[in-house]
């Protein structure tokens, strides 16, 4: 009684008194939520004492779980000995330091300077500012414009929201000018009568044509995550990549490669344009930096961009007061480790990302799966009331949404965007537990068929 009396407070409080991200506030404080109290490997606990199983490592962050005591150690020893100072007036601290150089060390040869951020929507409107102030000191102010994609997601502040292409965020505040949108490309919702591979040079074909309407003069920088996650997991036809690489190549236009989501091994290498072979100017980190643990964003500058802003002097005019916070670069350092010092990235691409892959399609016979897509441990199952035509199940009635909470009713933890479900298992997880996470979902779909009267 008494736990159960904590838990009703504790709701009645957070409706009263907590905004929460992404949430329709009269909806929550009228019908309220779940407190999450406890998590231990790839299981979250509510305070009502439901076992959930994570599949989408925290929020794309958790992807060593819940259970690295080594990194938790970390942080507090970093807050005994320095709780915080800042990065500005000429000063640092050891952990930003040697996590700088760690990263640097990582990534390409050609990536030698890290600026630290507290968050990717932060990293990105950073990137803004480095874009921005290179062609500045190279005499160019004019080329400012910046090119994303449409169901993008780049973060929430108003620069990283412009840059993303999700219409709900534009429609609520309006974008920076200075920012354009080409076609995203998901083959399974656009692609019409055109094969994957027609479909992916078509996308292409879309950023060259772009710059031309723009202005090659003009365009400064292309934004693209390498998976868009947070539009559904679209994972790009093969011929995708290397045909926008071509377009960069040719075109003196900066490449921001987004590795929020896709970097510190969720493709199956440390970071995503490495797995599609692409060559960024910028890189875009942060949650599993360090594995969600602390937050911490941040950008990877090449020396191309870097040896501009060196070179001309002049201040940079921006900063944030916890960049390069301490106990945020422990936990980064203490990731890190686990990363480069264990076989985990290997073993998540080489072992459970195939397992996870085959367990899923064994989906794509479900009545109302129209697609299983799956890259690394990254994963969505698109949901169709007829396959062939790839007709939605029932759009206006949210059954996505109505299949995710199915699935939280039977223990695991998925997520939904448009009228897909989608992954991002641990690292950690084990076959046993892929196959936990597919039963469970399977009853959500099962539920979501009958509920929308799909035939069987």
């Amino acid at each position: 009684m008494n736990a159960t009396l904590e838990t009703n407070q504790l709701r009645q409080l957070d409706q009263q008194h907590h905004l929460h991200p992404f949430t329709d506030f009269r909806d929550y404080a009228e019908n309220g939520g779940r407190i999450v109290s406890r998590a231990e490997h790839v299981y979250i606990y509510d305070s009502d004492g439901n076992k959930i199983q994570d599949a989408m490592s925290g929020l794309w962050c958790c992807s060593l779980g819940y259970s690295q005591d080594g990194i938790k150690r970390a942080v507090a020893d970093q807050l005994m000995e320095l709780p915080f100072y800042n990065n500005f007036f000429r000063c640092s601290n050891q952990p930003a330091v040697e996590l700088a150089t760690r990263l640097s060390t990582m990534a390409p040869a050609n990536f030698n300077k890290v600026f630290f951020t507290n968050s990717g929507s932060e990293a990105n409107d950073t990137q803004i500012k480095f874009v921005h102030r290179y062609y500045q000191l190279l005499g160019k102010p004019e080329k400012r414009l910046i090119i994303s994609r449409k169901n993008a997601y780049h973060g929430s502040t108003i620069a990283a929201g412009s840059l993303g292409g999700m219409s709900a965020m534009h429609d609520q505040t309006e974008g920076l000018d200075y920012i354009h949108h080409i076609e995203q490309p998901h083959w399974f919702e656009l692609g019409g009568d055109k094969s994957p591979d027609e479909f992916g040079l078509w996308a292409a074909n879309e950023l060259a044509k772009k710059i031309d309407e723009l202005g090659e003069d003009k365009v400064a920088a292309f934004i693209a995550e390498p998976i868009q996650g947070a539009g559904g997991v679209i994972i790009p036809p093969d011929t995708y990549w290397p045909a926008v690489q071509k377009v960069l190549d040719e075109r003196d236009i900066l490449f921001i490669s987004d590795e929020v989501i896709c970097g510190f091994g969720r493709t199956g290498n440390l970071f995503g344009f490495e797995t599609y072979n692409t060559k960024p100017d910028l890189i875009t980190f942060a949650k599993a930096v360090t594995n969600g643990y602390m937050p911490l964003g941040g950008c990877l500058v090449s020396d191309k961009v870097a040896d501009v802003l060196l070179g001309h002097g002049g201040e940079f005019a921006h900063g944030l007061t916890y960049s390069g916070h301490p106990a945020s670069c422990a936990a980064g350092l203490a990731t890190m480790d686990v990363l480069e010092h264990t076989d985990i990235i290997h073993q998540s691409a080489t072992v459970l990302a195939p397992y996870f892959e085959a367990a899923l399609q064994t989906l794509s016979d479900h009545p109302i799966v129209g697609q299983v897509r799956a890259k690394g441990l990254l994963a969505a199952v698109e949901l169709v009331k007829d396959k062939s035509s790839r007709e939605r199940l029932a759009p206006e009635s949210g059954a996505a949404v109505y299949c995710r909470d199915r699935a939280i009713e039977s223990g695991l933890m998925v997520r939904q965007t448009g009228d897909a479900m989608i992954m991002s298992p641990p690292f950690v997880t084990t076959k046993g537990e892929i196959d936990a996470l597919v039963a469970k979902l399977v009853d959500g779909l099962d539920k979501t068929a009958h509920h929308f009267g799909a035939k069987s």
